[in-house]
């Protein structure tokens, strides 16, 4: 039998190679892409195993999924092709700041934006929060409060004073008119200023008859009545006075009744009804304290003595010197608790 012989050929062929250069076709696109990467339009091939990870996107303050940041890769191609040489070079791009690991600091760089250094701070207190399409996002958006704002002082604001030359004070004195002299009308009127000068002064004659001059406490005599001024025409005068002014009184009610006139009680200070000067002159609080009693308990002088009556100035400068005694505390007390402008004949 004869022998079987095998020729085995043991070189694998050469698979034929492609031609380096490929087609027109790819060649254009291979310089296209590496002309968009070059301009920075276009990243770098990445491998398979390797997902591009989530970023942030600085102008936003929000994380970005891979798909959404080709969707503005594509979109910045596009602006980028279409964008004229007359606009000039594209924008720096804002970048987030950096955190230092030690303290903690923040360094906002100069290109960092106000937002962006919110939404950094915000991620070092707690997550961002959600927005309605899905995406998470730092608190970016949320205004940063000053210091000073958020620091608010438990203490009262300091009380607005009146400035002297809008405070003063008022007296009347009064006669009886009608039948056996029971009406009240104004004989004279007195109102001096802070310091106690004399803004006005003057006799007044009432516009019923006088019946009874009652001597003994007005101090008014028949003869104090021949230049006397009309009322109205006093009225007027005083009242022009009064207007827009602080007025301090005692028993201040029945001067404004004499006047026919009612002042704004937020402007109206009586010192026959402050609880605060009947406590510093040692009186219970709730007691209508008389003029002379306050004056000589607190300012150590007599007034309303002698047998020819009271003195309208007197008694107006007295008013006016035990309300200097509480002024700062009483107007403290009323910044708190304002008043307000009630019915006529309510006074404080």
């Amino acid at each position: 039998m004869s022998d079987i012989l095998l020729n085995l050929d043991t070189v694998l062929p050469q698979p034929a190679q492609k031609s380096s250069g490929g087609n027109k076709k790819h060649q254009r696109f291979v310089k296209r892409r590496q002309f968009l990467e070059r301009k920075g339009f276009l990243k770098q091939k990445q491998l398979p195993a390797q997902p591009p990870l989530p970023r942030r996107d600085a102008s936003l303050g929000c994380r970005v999924g891979p798909g959404r940041a080709k969707k503005k890769q594509r979109t910045e191609a596009e602006e980028g092709s279409e964008a004229s040489p007359e606009e000039g070079p594209p924008c720096r791009p804002k970048t987030l700041a950096k955190e230092s690991s030690g303290a903690g600091a923040v360094d906002p760089g100069p290109w960092t934006s106000s937002s962006s250094v919110a939404a950094s701070a915000s991620r070092k207190t707690g997550s961002g929060a959600g927005k309605p399409n899905g995406t998470l996002c730092s608190r970016g958006d949320v205004p940063r409060v000053g210091r000073l704002d958020e620091i608010k002082s438990g203490l009262p604001d300091a009380p607005v004073v009146a400035k002297p030359s809008k405070m003063v004070a008022i007296d009347c004195e009064m006669v009886g008119t009608g039948p056996g002299g029971r009406n009240s009308d104004l004989a004279r009127c007195s109102v001096v200023g802070y310091y106690g000068d004399v803004m006005y002064d003057k006799y007044i004659r009432p516009l019923s008859p006088i019946t009874n001059y009652r001597t003994r406490w007005s101090g008014i005599r028949q003869h104090h009545m021949r230049d006397a001024v009309p009322f109205k025409l006093a009225q007027k005068e005083i009242l022009k006075l009064l207007s827009g002014k602080v007025v301090i009184g005692h028993a201040i009610h029945n001067d404004f009744k004499a006047l026919k006139y009612f002042h704004p009680k937020s402007l109206t200070r009586d010192t026959s009804k402050i609880p605060l000067l009947n406590r510093k002159a040692g009186f219970p609080e709730n007691e209508s304290a008389s003029l002379k009693r306050l004056t000589k308990q607190l300012l150590h002088r007599d007034i309303q003595i002698g047998h020819n009556g009271h003195s309208s100035v007197e008694d107006a400068r007295a008013t006016m010197e035990l309300y200097k005694v509480i002024e700062v505390e009483w107007e403290r007390h009323l910044a708190t608790s304002p008043l307000q402008d009630g019915p006529p004949g309510t006074t404080t």
